[in-house]
């Protein structure tokens, strides 16, 4: 038999980051800390671009408006980086 975790609530309750990492704190206590080279445009944005944040998708998501860039804390459960980019083909 399984044990359920039924008091989990993954929702967001608070973001940081420094220059290596980023937290985000859930409603049910839990931290998830990540590297954020796994996420380049985190990566390249200020520390003031990092730290101005919102809860999105009911608040199991995280938008940066400024970098516009999403996170769910499905995806930083599962431990998934940012997709590679692909290259742009030349068109000529």
């Amino acid at each position: 038999m399984g044990i359920l975790a039924l008091n989990a609530d993954e929702r967001v309750r608070a973001v940081t980051s420094d220059d290596d990492r980023l937290s985000v704190d859930l409603m049910d206590g839990r931290t998830i800390t990540v590297p954020l080279a796994w996420y380049p445009r985190l990566l390249g944005a200020t520390q003031q671009q990092r730290d101005h944040w919102e809860p999105s998708g009911g608040g199991y998501g995280i938008h940066w408006p400024d970098i516009d860039e999403d996170l769910s804390t499905e995806g930083l459960l599962r431990g998934a980086p940012a997709p590679k980019s692909q290259p742009i083909a030349n068109k000529s």
